[in-house]
């Protein structure tokens, strides 16, 4: 946990257009339960989906 935030996975900035892996990954997380959300990482162009706060990653085991 960095900063209040749990990364779950990092997507390259540069996937082909018309492609939302993080976005697609974030929603899956979502229908598991968890209040996951993609954020841009700027110093290393990045989508990271993450988890603020407290949110137990536990929900998607």
């Amino acid at each position: 946990m960095v900063n209040g935030r749990t990364v779950l996975e990092r997507f390259p900035a540069g996937g082909p257009r018309g492609s939302w892996p993080a976005e697609e990954f974030a929603h899956a997380r979502r229908m598991e339960g968890l209040p996951a959300e993609v954020v841009m990482d700027l110093a290393t162009d990045a989508f990271l989906v993450i988890v603020r706060g407290d949110a137990s990653i536990d929900a998607a085991a």
